[in-house]
């Protein structure tokens, strides 16, 4: 599910945003702090520049938070601050700088309720889902006419597949949340569940009615139909709306990942060079630039580092107990090393967390590739279950009935 603006959501794509799972685990892992051996070692070169507005923003903050630590306004300021930069920027270390401006009410039962909401918000990105929702229900029960709660609430649900509680909580964000907000949350529900068509309908609807909405308002309704429009195969009509929604002049590294995505399955990879160029912070979108690299010919020179920058960020997150790109591990396995029997260990273990489309085809594809057609039932099911409309994953799945039935 989308972000919008005014509402500092971490969706899980991213979305998500942060498109992501757990490496072999039953539930969900803790990510720990990673502390290097030597104070002088750099961790990493920020893209920020000195006076990005979002930078000095955030300077300003800190400063307030230094001499104010105690107060709980000051410090979900910085940490919302935090949380929409680790958004842009692809950058989670922002969500560690969220989570310690937070510490002296972490562990509380019951801190302020902006604390809970931002709390679950870090837990979510952290694919604590069933602790982050355990803090949201926390909010809602005292604050039932919170927003921000309910569209995270309904963010974590759509993650888990679990399309009719993601449904209810997306009721009340349409009388609490402004403009398009409470609709592009619905519309994000249905049309996983069975409405793709009726839906993106009403939304498109909605969003030409509503031309002085925000930007970020715009962009997020924009994406919803984007996606909507490529499951059910109007590859045109999906295009038009991504094009539409880049024209905004927003850097969302979500947004790119998904029209990349787009280019990627319409063997246009040129393009999804040209449009990822230098965008090689976020795991998810380098993996999508290496994949278009990997099969222009020739090869571009930036192939080789791409590829194996790709390998010692995986590596290090082991390390480190941070196993929040499982998908895109499992994609890099697949696609990129041509390794499925990896590849469908990952997604296995991704599907215990989280079952977004792209949780799906990556279950469905690494199956095939091995011939395991048991690997693939869940994926399967919940195709069935759900009503999910996408003709990638309908395409995936009667090739393997067919292969299936030789």
């Amino acid at each position: 599910m989308k972000q919008f603006p005014g509402y500092k959501v971490i969706p899980a794509a991213l979305p998500v945003w942060l498109l992501i799972g757990l490496l072999g685990l039953p539930l969900v892992a803790r990510a720990v702090p990673f502390l290097p051996a030597d104070g002088g070692q750099v961790l990493e070169r920020l893209r920020a520049k000195p006076l990005d507005p979002a930078t000095h923003h955030l300077h300003e903050l800190r400063a307030r938070l230094a001499t104010d630590p105690a107060n709980p306004a000051v410090a979900c300021d910085f940490a919302r601050q935090c949380i929409e930069l680790s958004r842009s920027e692809s950058n989670p270390r922002y969500l560690g700088r969220a989570q310690g401006a937070l510490a002296r009410w972490w562990d509380q039962a019951a801190p302020p309720i902006d604390v809970l909401v931002l709390r679950a918000t870090i837990k979510q990105s952290q694919h604590d889902f069933t602790n982050a929702l355990t803090d949201l229900d926390a909010a809602l029960h005292r604050a039932p006419d919170n927003a921000q709660a309910w569209l995270t609430k309904a963010t974590v649900l759509t993650v888990l597949g679990d399309y009719a509680d993601a449904r209810r909580a997306c009721a009340p964000l349409i009388q609490l949340a402004p403009g398009l907000i409470g609709l592009t949350a619905a519309v994000s529900v249905s049309s996983l569940n069975g409405e793709a068509a009726s839906s993106c309908q009403l939304l498109s609807s909605a969003l030409a009615g509503q031309p002085k909405a925000s930007a970020g308002d715009k962009l997020w309704a924009l994406t919803v139909l984007a996606e909507g429009s490529a499951r059910l195969g109007r590859q045109t009509e999906a295009e038009n709306y991504f094009k539409s929604a880049l024209a905004l002049g927003e850097h969302d590294p979500y947004l790119l990942g998904a029209y990349a995505d787009l280019l990627l399955d319409e063997g246009r990879n040129q393009e999804v060079a040209t449009l990822l160029a230098g965008e090689v912070n976020a795991d998810a979108l380098l993996l999508r630039l290496t994949l278009a690299e990997a099969v222009l010919t020739p090869r571009p020179e930036s192939y080789p580092a791409h590829l194996a920058s790709l390998q010692e960020r995986f590596e290090a997150g082991h390390l480190r107990g941070d196993f929040v790109h499982q998908r895109e591990e499992a994609r890099y396995q697949l696609e990129l090393l041509h390794q499925p029997l990896a590849a469908l260990q990952l997604a296995q273990a991704n599907w215990q967390v989280q079952r977004e489309p792209a949780d799906v085809r990556i279950l469905l594809a690494t199956a095939l590739a091995t011939g395991d057609r048991g690997a693939a039932q869940p994926a399967l099911d919940f195709l069935r279950e759900k009503h999910l409309e996408d003709a990638q994953l309908d395409k995936l799945a009667r090739q393997i009935t067919l292969t299936n039935a030789k």
